[in-house]
């Protein structure tokens, strides 16, 4: 499996404050970025592969959602945020 516990849990340390802060809108944002990029690597092998096509499609719009929410309430989290990830926008 591409996303080990041992590897959530070291993205919500990193981004969550805490490995037990799962709900912040950062270690989010963090965790549908990892699964956006190994899904982007999957559909460049598999290019006919529309299931994940579709689930990739509403995981970029998941975090788009969160990334405007952290707009809204804190934009100085929301840039650090993006500039951390290397996120556009």
């Amino acid at each position: 499996m591409y996303l080990s516990a041992e590897k959530k849990v070291e993205i919500f340390e990193k981004y969550g404050k805490s490995a037990s802060n799962t709900g912040s809108p950062e270690a989010q944002i963090a965790l549908f970025s990892f699964r956006i990029s190994h899904l982007t690597e999957h559909l460049k092998e598999n290019k006919k592969d529309f299931s994940t096509q579709r689930a990739l499609t509403t995981l970029v719009g998941k975090r788009r959602s969160l990334l405007d929410y952290l707009k809204k309430k804190d934009i100085a989290r929301y840039r650090a945020i993006v500039k951390d990830l290397n996120l556009r926008r």
